[in-house]
């Protein structure tokens, strides 16, 4: 599976291997806040059940969605959104945390929401359109230049798997597990396309928050977004999740395999040659049929634990 185009890995940049102060910054584990939040966020209750998962006509056969299966989850409870800019400030502000991309001193940026004059910047040799930008993080999302005043509603970008876990242990939360997360995603159905149904625009409504026009050079912005969007700027699916699909990928609980159509079956998963990556659901902004058609609950992609992206949040669990 190769997932540069959707979420490029840090040792997937121009250059490959890290640098010396990389491989440093790589060492410089972050310490995990043993406090946690006064309260726990708000969090949808689920009674769970057996839906379809996966599907039979993935667009990318290697990323594993199918074959489409039945499998059943337990009850458990997850947000309604995806954590916003200011919850992540909450957390910094209580625990003093330092993300990867801090600690790396830079994360990637989608090449059309930097500035015309900005600095040359390295680039994915696969995806061009991510560059990286040093001082790209949380609160400087396009890098020094940019704020996050104006986002406090939005999710939270450029936060690894390893972020997402250390907010969850603060918080008394956990990151969902992929069949929970598609479970709620799908809206406990599956079996369809989107969560509400076949068409990417039904009636020529847009449900969400993905690319529109020619990518990667033309986006007409006719959803009324070009990065990021508030979380909650669409309405929920029949579960209560808002943005579910679109807007930001988001991190699962689970090691990436090649068939999580296993999931529930006894049988064991097969290694997809990126062990150790962890699975994000969901699409984003940058979603769009002619090269990631990923905006979808059973879609599914991976990357390290410690990269990020502008593009990639995360929403929290429980039960």
């Amino acid at each position: 599976m190769d997932s540069s185009c959707c979420a490029p890995g840090r040792t997937e940049h121009v250059g490959a291997v890290p640098t010396e102060s990389d491989a440093k910054r790589a060492e410089q584990m972050p310490i995990v806040p043993s406090s946690r939040a006064e309260r726990r966020p708000e969090l949808l209750a689920l009674s769970g059940g057996t839906f379809t998962m996966g599907a039979d006509q993935s667009p990318y056969p290697s990323d594993g969605e199918g074959p489409a299966r039945q499998v059943s989850v337990a009850p458990f409870a997850i947000a309604s959104t995806p954590v916003t800019v200011a919850e992540f400030a909450e957390f910094v502000a209580g625990t003093g945390y330092a993300t990867d991309a801090e600690r790396y001193g830079w994360s990637f940026v989608f090449a059309g929401l930097l500035p015309d004059d900005f600095e040359e910047t390295r680039g994915v040799q696969s995806a061009p359109w991510w560059r990286q930008v040093f001082g790209a993080t949380w609160h400087s999302p396009e890098g020094p230049h940019s704020g996050v005043d104006q986002r406090q509603d939005h999710p939270v970008v450029h936060v690894s798997w390893n972020d997402a876990v250390a907010y969850c242990t603060w918080a008394g939360v956990r990151l969902p597990t992929e069949a929970e997360w598609e479970y709620a995603a799908s809206g406990g159905l599956g079996g369809t396309r989107f969560w509400w149904g076949e068409d990417l625009e039904p009636d020529g409504q847009h449900m969400m928050n993905v690319w529109q026009g020619s990518f990667p050079d033309d986006n007409t912005g006719a959803d009324g977004h070009i990065g990021t969007a508030p979380v909650l700027s669409y309405e929920p699916n029949a579960l209560g999740l808002y943005q579910p699909t679109g807007n930001v990928w988001e991190w699962s609980a689970d090691t990436f395999a090649q068939r999580p159509s296993l999931v529930g079956s006894g049988q064991p998963g097969v290694a997809s040659g990126v062990a150790d990556s962890k699975v994000m659901k969901g699409g984003s902004y940058l979603c769009h049929a002619s090269y990631c058609e990923r905006y979808r609950p059973a879609a599914r992609t991976a990357n390290a634990a410690d990269s990020s992206t502008g593009h990639v949040g995360f929403r929290v669990a429980g039960g």
